[in-house]
């Protein structure tokens, strides 16, 4: 599947994945900092400190941009979270207005000439979860002059359009196949990769009969953006049925269109020619009269009756946005006695063994870890000091530097999926947090501990601080996993310090 993978951590995964396998007992630090002292008990030693945690679920929803890629499908069965239901809705408008079909000169309407058939395209990006079962879709139209006018703006994966038109198509998706090539327009050409969705006869000849230069005229939908969005509010991809998996597809990419398949007659001859209409997705786009289209990805959460909702004391769930969070408190940090800390990590294991879908719904790209202050509006904000070593960054930003870095330093912050063997030989999942930075300060200088919160975010916001929401390394939906609690005697959710005593 296509991510959403800053490059530096796809070296980081793919180098660090490697020597999850290959280290034993080396104290090195694996996600990226200096060589380590051995811990001799003499000059150099290491502490546990207990982690309280609890599990939490999100409220709030999550914003998806235009140029993002939006997920589409039906999770009905997931042993551990439950189920998932996402939809996609759009615009897709002709590239100008007043827009007419074919070329000047072409008779539309002459003997023979007409509409074929229109096709919805969606870019296939990748999938998550089990492709054995295919994926139902539905397509209708979207009814919601709200949706319909509200083109300047992102949605949140809470937002679905509240009234639904026709049917106009369905399809049953085998994800399987979508690698292969598929030829349309008389063979003459072929795509891969792309969602194909024919749709209903009758609304394919009211689409094409409102042409800007057919004989009704007065009826036409092309001549302004106004008038068509009045015939056509847009359109919904429903996933409802069928399915065990999330696809992903790309809307703003130039595969994804109303493909309207027509008959015209030029010179005496009869071509067979198809047009596109495509999502016009930003603000720089709206000049020569072509307009912004709206968006969102629906995405419905029902965890009720499984494991997720009702963990037990010695586990957590993390989902990917939308999705849920694990509350951090370590009460040790706070009478910790000065000392040079050599590499301070918090450590989230993977309980085994994995459930039987673990490697379909497999976990997060990322977790990330953030601190919670309730002396503000929005009670979270950046970790001090290890986001990124090299680039200043001011949490509270009090100071005329940035809030949070960008990017993250993955290699020495941590928080990618690597692999590794648990005590009892099973291959798990496992996440690292280098907060040595952060630690030290509160040792040497007495800094403010703050509780924290682990989660796997699709992009990063801080409302108090700016409305402009970051991009993070996990697709939207796209990741799970089970992890020890800090109660958990096996897989303990904890903090481990290196250190050399003053």
């Amino acid at each position: 599947m296509q991510k959403r993978i800053i490059p530096i951590a796809l070296v980081a995964i793919s180098i660090f994945s490697i020597l999850g396998w290959n280290c034993t007992k080396l104290d090195t630090t694996d996600i990226g900092s200096d060589l380590l002292p051995a811990v001799d008990n003499i000059h150099t030693f290491d502490t546990i400190l207990t982690v309280n945690s609890t599990q939490g679920f999100f409220n709030d929803s999550t914003y998806i941009g235009k140029y993002d890629d939006y997920a589409l499908g039906t999770i009905n069965n997931d042993p551990l979270f439950g189920k998932t239901n996402a939809s996609v809705f759009m615009q897709l408008k002709p590239p100008f207005y007043p827009y007419y079909f074919g070329n000047t000169g072409d008779t539309l309407n002459a003997f023979g000439a007409g509409i074929d058939s229109v096709v919805l395209c969606l870019k296939y990006k990748g999938f998550w979860g089990d492709s054995l079962l295919p994926v139902h879709l539905e397509v209708r139209e979207v009814n919601d002059f709200i949706f319909r006018d509200s083109v300047f703006k992102e949605n949140t994966t809470a937002y679905s359009p509240a009234v639904m038109g026709a049917l106009l198509g369905s399809a049953n998706i085998d994800v399987r196949k979508l690698g292969s090539y598929v030829k349309f327009n008389n063979g003459r050409d072929s795509v891969i990769n792309q969602i194909r969705i024919k749709l209903s006869p009758s609304w394919a000849a009211q689409l094409y009969n409102r042409d800007s230069i057919a004989a009704n005229g007065a009826n036409n939908a092309f001549y302004s953006d106004s008038l068509y969005r009045r015939f056509y509010n847009g359109i919904a991809v429903l996933a409802n049925g069928s399915g065990n998996g999330l696809m992903y597809t790309s809307l703003s990419d130039t595969a994804t269109k109303l493909e309207i398949h027509y008959k015209r007659k030029n010179s005496g001859k009869l071509d067979s020619v198809y047009t596109s209409f495509r999502l016009n997705p930003s603000f720089a786009d709206n000049v020569a009269n072509k307009p912004v289209s709206n968006t969102s990805n629906y995405i419905l959460r029902n965890r009720a009756g499984y494991p997720v909702s009702n963990p037990a004391s010695s586990e957590h769930y993390l989902q990917s946005s939308p999705g849920t969070f694990v509350n951090l408190n370590i009460p040790g940090l706070a009478n910790l006695s000065n000392r040079i800390i050599h590499r301070a990590e918090i450590i989230v294991e993977q309980i085994a063994p994995v459930d039987a879908l673990a490697e379909n719904f497999y976990a997060p790209n990322f977790l990330y870890l953030d601190l919670r202050d309730s002396t503000i509006t929005a009670k979270w904000k950046p970790i001090y000091f290890d986001l990124n070593t090299a680039q200043q960054y001011d949490p509270d930003y009090k100071t005329n530097i940035p809030y949070i870095c960008n990017p993250i330093d993955f290699l020495y912050f941590g928080g990618f999926r690597r692999i590794k063997n648990d005590a009892f030989g099973n291959q798990i999942k496992h996440y690292n947090f280098n907060v040595s930075r952060y630690v030290q300060q509160i040792v040497t200088d007495h800094a403010r501990v703050y509780n924290m919160r682990l989660y796997a975010p699709f992009n990063l916001s801080y409302p108090q601080y700016s409305t402009v929401n970051l991009p993070f390394g996990n697709n939207i939906a796209a990741g799970r996993v089970r992890i020890g609690s800090g109660s958990n005697p096996n897989y303990k959710l904890r903090l481990r310090i290196i250190y050399s005593k003053i």
